[in-house]
């Protein structure tokens, strides 16, 4: 009995040290918004809601910070319109905006494509609307 309680123990607290830390965290995220004449603070602070909602699928990772910097914003935003997606799904370039971040990656490595014990700066989010009254979603992300 004692050994079968003991082993539920161990149980318990594997499980439940695999929820706290299976998701990624972003409860203490720096977030950095420069000056733009594309977008409201209020839609870029949406925008951030939308990467934040996504990032929590990187298993094991923390969230540091993220930012939005116009002229970098836009000339990736070129690149996904004329090279990625946003030249095949009739997305709208004023319904495109990129965030950018840095992260930790804790040891399990994200879901295995990520290096463990790193940290990735410059992370590119490419979040996208279907129209001005419509939420923000990530539609790409990385370098």
């Amino acid at each position: 009995m004692k050994k079968t309680l003991f082993f539920l123990s161990l149980l318990i607290v594997f499980v439940f040290s695999m929820v706290y830390n299976g998701f990624g965290k972003v409860d203490h995220v720096q977030v950095s918004i420069e000056e733009s004449t594309a977008f409201s603070k209020e839609e870029i602070n949406e925008a951030v809601v939308a990467v934040k909602k996504k990032f929590k699928d990187f298993i094991g990772c923390t969230l540091t910070h993220i930012w939005y910097i116009e002229d970098k914003s836009m000339k990736i935003t070129d690149d996904y319109m004329k090279y990625g997606n946003g030249s095949v799904n009739g997305v709208q370039q004023e319904n495109v905006i990129v965030l950018l971040s840095s992260f930790k990656v804790g040891s399990s490595g994200g879901d295995g494509s990520l290096e463990p014990h790193s940290t990735y700066t410059d992370w590119n989010w490419i979040v996208v609307r279907d129209d001005h009254s419509d939420k923000w979603r990530v539609d790409d992300w990385g370098y």
